[in-house]
């Protein structure tokens, strides 16, 4: 195996300047740093990442606490992550935390005992433990997809990157009204996230803004589960005057709701209509075809990778919450006509 000492014999460089292109601790001359990096590529040198640690501190690694393996939504923003980590030169270490307020303490604190240069989680419903971890320690991170509060209320210190919630959702509810609906039930998410609350907010304003009375009854809780959406559905479906459309507030609820319409002997969008929140890749695939809101899953993944590396590069620099517009995908499910389909580009908050 290759050693420093052959790659500076190979460069004509002292070890002294092979580290400093390793670890990137002086700067060198570009030709300079060229020939290193051809001795390291003809010799096939592989750096000893524990040792590079030990000498700038860092481990050029990220830590990743998803639910990706329960939500398929996280799924695209992990491969966001993992693209713009790795053209930057760093590596993942990927928890799942469940949505569980204390399993996501534990898989944090593993996270930041294998020395991660920096977090990015999306935070539970509960999240107090966790953020009094990563603010004890003073580990830098970045909230994703769901925010606790805004620099700007003073409710949290931390770098911030979601989707736009409010304004789609409220388009969703707007458009089903604009179709003559008047009765629009809400399969909203698990209580305590952020995109719970403001897609409820969305919904209520999508009433006011069609003229509609908001009624407690057409919103019933599905948690952000398939299951619970299920059930969320069927009992919607109960009511003494049933709504005549649905939102599902996420891909995960939107699978529930389908199953739950079948199961009534429903068809979409003949006996109801039906819009979702969150795209996904084969909801173009469905008879009919989902209207649906699309997150920029993977510019969301990406986009919070960029915020990290800047906090890593200045940690003192004020918290800040980014948020990326949304698409409105119009098809069929809403029982607008194929022929009067088209795709309008959301705007950011």
């Amino acid at each position: 195996m290759a050693t420093m000492t052959d790659v500076a014999r190979r460069a004509g460089v002292s070890v002294a300047t092979v580290s400093h292109v390793l670890n990137e601790t002086r700067p060198v001359l570009p030709h300079t740093r060229q020939a290193v990096l051809d001795a390291m590529e003809e010799l096939g040198y592989t750096p000893n990442t524990l040792a590079r640690s030990l000498v700038t501190s860092r481990t050029r690694s990220i830590g990743l606490a998803v639910s990706a393996i329960s939500n398929p939504y996280f799924t695209e923003i992990l491969q966001g992550v993992e693209t713009a980590a790795l053209e930057h030169g760093y590596g993942l270490l990927i928890a799942d935390p469940h949505d569980d307020p204390e399993h996501e303490r534990k898989v944090v604190q593993l996270l930041h005992e294998r020395r991660v240069d920096g977090m990015i989680v999306a935070p539970s419903a509960d999240p107090r433990e966790l953020l009094a971890y990563l603010g004890r320690h003073k580990v830098p991170t970045v909230l994703l997809d769901r925010v606790v509060g805004t620099p700007a209320d003073g409710a949290t210190g931390f770098d911030q990157v979601c989707a736009d919630s409010a304004e789609p959702m409220a388009q969703l509810v707007t458009h089903l009204a604009g179709l003559g609906h008047r009765r629009i039930g809400l399969v909203a998410g698990l209580p305590g996230l952020s995109t719970t609350s403001e897609r409820l907010t969305g919904y209520r304003d999508g009433l006011v803004a069609a003229g509609l009375a908001y009624d407690d009854g057409l919103v019933v809780h599905g948690n952000s589960e398939s299951p619970g959406a299920e059930q969320a559905t069927a009992t919607l479906l109960s009511l003494t005057e049933p709504p005549t459309a649905l939102v599902t507030a996420n891909n995960a609820m939107t699978m529930g709701a389908l199953r739950s319409l079948r199961d009534h002997g429903l068809s979409v969008p003949d006996d109801i209509a039906l819009c979702c929140f969150d795209d996904f890749a084969w909801a173009d695939l469905f008879s009919p075809r989902l209207t649906a809101i699309a997150q920029p899953s993977r510019d969301i993944g990406a986009q919070a990778v960029s915020v990290l590396l800047d906090r890593l590069a200045s940690p003192d620099r004020p918290a800040r919450t980014v948020r990326l517009p949304c698409d409105f995908v119009h098809r069929t499910s809403c029982g607008c006509p194929e022929q009067s389909l088209m795709s309008v580009k959301g705007t950011a908050s």
